[in-house]
């Protein structure tokens, strides 16, 4: 069907009018939101190293990380986030 067949100007109280104006975009998965790669690396790194000194974390974030190696290093044992309490 072609919308402009029925009428060939736009027509303000014509839905097909109005919907041809729409423009789509990509919403919240746009490319500029995303972390950067050398970002996520990173945290993905100081997450694995951790994780190999049996540091568990409270989450993935350079944040918690950071403050559960913090706490470790603090009492000289391994600090497990998910029972608040240290290895060994």
């Amino acid at each position: 069907m072609k919308h402009w067949e029925y009428h060939p100007e736009p027509v303000d109280t014509c839905f097909g009018c109005k919907a041809m104006g729409l423009q789509m975009n990509a919403g919240d998965a746009n490319s500029n939101l995303r972390v950067s790669t050398r970002k996520w690396d990173k945290e993905l790194e100081a997450y694995r190293s951790a994780r190999a000194q049996g540091i568990q974390p409270a989450g993935t974030s350079m944040k918690k990380i950071n403050e559960a190696v913090r706490k470790s290093e603090q009492v000289g044992k391994a600090f497990d986030a998910t029972t608040s309490s240290f290895k060994g």
